[in-house]
């Protein structure tokens, strides 16, 4: 199971830090992704993290402004988002499975809504 929490609504600049509670399997054997759909569009791979932590990988349209980390001690997954854009308004999910293939991930979260706007 994939619980994602820390959504909300911030302004344009602001930040946000999304995080991704796993249980029911061995968390630190998986890539783990981010995943976000806006609304009216279709699903959009963000970023992804190896098993270890040790490498990562952002879509063009994040790089720079988020970053994707994971703590095996506590089985979660993290997103921290900055210098968000009224573009980043979407609904957030976590995925399992390896990097940019949406159609190989196997357990995704609910999602948690981040909305930016001023």
């Amino acid at each position: 199971q994939l619980v994602e929490s820390g959504g909300g609504l911030v302004q344009p600049g602001g930040s946000l830090r999304l995080s991704c509670a796993a249980s029911g399997f061995t968390f630190s054997s998986y890539w783990m992704n981010w995943v976000r759909q806006a609304p009216g569009k279709g699903l959009e791979w963000v970023s992804a993290i190896n098993s270890g932590g040790g490498t990562t990988y952002y879509a063009d349209s994040v790089k720079g402004r988020f970053t994707i980390s994971r703590d095996n001690a506590k089985n979660t997954l993290y997103l921290q988002m900055d210098s968000l854009k009224p573009d980043d308004t979407a609904v957030y999910y976590c995925a399992r499975g390896p990097p940019y293939r949406l159609d190989e991930f196997d357990y995704w979260g609910q999602g948690t809504q981040v909305t930016v706007s001023s």
